[in-house]
């Protein structure tokens, strides 16, 4: 059944069905090409009649994940200059005062979209959530530093679709006052970035950050892969330059520049910059009750299918350990609790830890209340284990469609548990266990013992903290 909802720049046509209505590639800035490129969004032009907003809207440009991770996580790709859209999944455009929560989806800055399947949001507005999902600007569009164009313009982006959903979510049943912004890996990142920005301040009141602490660097280190980008290119490293390039060669040197690199074991890739203005160099500490963690084995998404857990030596591990400052107690504190591990098992808890659950756990100690978990199912596909990004499917209640990741016999009690947590938060602002606090509790989804542990894995942990 059609269904019209009114926007500040006109009228919308969802669909209804089974009492969810969805609104799918709404504009909520105007395509970022022509005379915006490389810009800050602009306003969307209103129209008149109705829009049609039954079909997802056109993707931000890149490029499929390499292989094999291309097989792992699917990444719709779908034409068009209007990238700048969201979908909304409502109980009813007729309700009122229902919690929203908006999704920003991973992808390392440069892949994903908000079109993906996993990413459907029946499941929270079949549950009284008001779902908005966004898509932003992706790889050098959104986040290559230029000395002619705006910063992070991916997380400019950002902030405009949650402008629109503080100035029209009201029309899709939501309220504007309890908005719940949640990301994985680059998504929760971007938050992490979004907490400190005076621009987004009052746009959102709670935060979940899915495997992604908050991570910055200078301009001048963000600016590196543009330089590479341009030698590629033959191009000054300019905004003005690149975007007299064509879109398919642009992202062709973007894959050859980044395309070996990974947020394990590094490489050029794209980064939030501390810019003075959106991320300002002294952010603001969390002012927004929390939710945040990690997965069991972060790692296992990029060693394991690649088959680099097997290639890392006992000589490979110990000069990585070298190349980051490691202590070699810590190594073998590390090898110690993992008796019969790989090298290449032990770097990537290594790297997990101190990329992930330490930041993750000194983000929780400056925060004012939060709640942390880590999710410790494992994954029988290709032995991927507690890997990157297989809690998604459980919290949002979308195992039929990752099966890709979790296989087609993951645990349904568990995605009922987590799914319940995640809307309870953006309902009450507690998950249903205890906030952090000295005893470091930890919610722990793992589909047998699911419930709290109080410092899990503390002592290795403390090293990074």
């Amino acid at each position: 059944m059609d269904i019209i909802a009114v926007t500040r720049h006109g009228k919308v046509r969802g669909r209804s069905e089974g009492g969810v209505a969805a609104f799918l590639g709404i504009p909520y800035a105007a395509p970022p090409f022509g005379d915006h490129r490389f810009r800050a969004p602009a306003p969307v032009t209103p129209w008149d009649g109705v829009r049609d907003a039954v079909a997802f809207g056109p993707t931000a440009p890149k490029r499929p994940y390499r292989p094999p991770l291309d097989r792992l996580l699917p990444d719709p790709d779908i034409p068009g200059d209007d990238c700048l859209n969201l979908n909304v999944w409502t109980p009813g455009v007729d309700e009122a005062g229902l919690p929203v929560m908006v999704w920003i989806h991973g992808g390392s800055l440069r892949n994903g979209s908000a079109s993906l399947p996993l990413y459907d949001g029946r499941a929270f507005a079949r549950d009284g959530v008001v779902l908005v999902s966004i898509n932003y600007r992706l790889g050098v569009e959104g986040f290559g530093v230029f000395p002619d164009a705006p910063d992070n313009r991916g997380l400019l982006d950002q902030i405009a679709a949650l402008t629109w959903v503080r100035d029209n979510i009201a029309g899709f049943g939501g309220d504007a006052g309890n908005v719940t912004v949640f990301g994985e890996s680059a998504g929760a990142i971007s938050i992490a970035a979004l907490l400190g920005s005076p621009r987004a301040e009052g746009l959102f009141h709670r935060a979940v950050l899915q495997s992604g602490p908050p991570h910055t660097v200078s301009r001048a280190e963000g600016a590196k892969t543009v330089a590479l980008m341009a030698k590629e290119l033959g191009v000054p490293a300019t905004a003005a330059a690149f975007a007299g390039v064509g879109r398919e060669a642009l992202l062709d040197a973007q894959v050859e520049v980044t395309g070996k690199g990974d947020p394990i074991s590094g490489g050029p890739g794209f980064q939030i910059v501390t810019d003075g203005d959106v991320v300002p160099a002294e952010p603001r500490p969390p002012a927004v009750e929390l939710l945040l963690g990690a997965n069991l084995e972060e790692y296992r998404l990029w060693f394991v299918p690649s088959g680099a857990v097997d290639r890392i030596s006992g000589l490979t591990l110990r000069l990585a350990m070298l190349k980051f400052k490691i202590p070699g107690r810590i190594g073998r504190l590390y090898r110690a609790a993992r008796p019969g591990a790989k090298p290449g098992e032990i770097l990537g808890a290594l790297a997990t830890d101190l990329l992930l659950r330490g930041p993750v756990n000194r983000l929780a100690d400056a925060s004012a209340k939060a709640y942390v978990y880590e999710f410790g199912w494992r994954s029988p596909v290709l032995s991927l284990g507690a890997c990157h990004a297989l809690e998604i499917g459980f919290v949002f209640d979308t195992l039929d469609r990752g099966r890709e990741l979790t296989g087609p016999d993951a645990p349904q009690p568990l995605a009922d548990a987590m799914h319940g947590a995640w809307v309870e938060f953006a309902r009450t602002g507690d998950p249903g266990w205890a906030a952090w606090d000295a005893s470091r509790p930890v919610m722990v989804f793992d589909g047998e013992h699911d419930g709290v542990v109080h410092a899990p894995r503390q002592e290795e942990l403390e090293v990074w903290l």
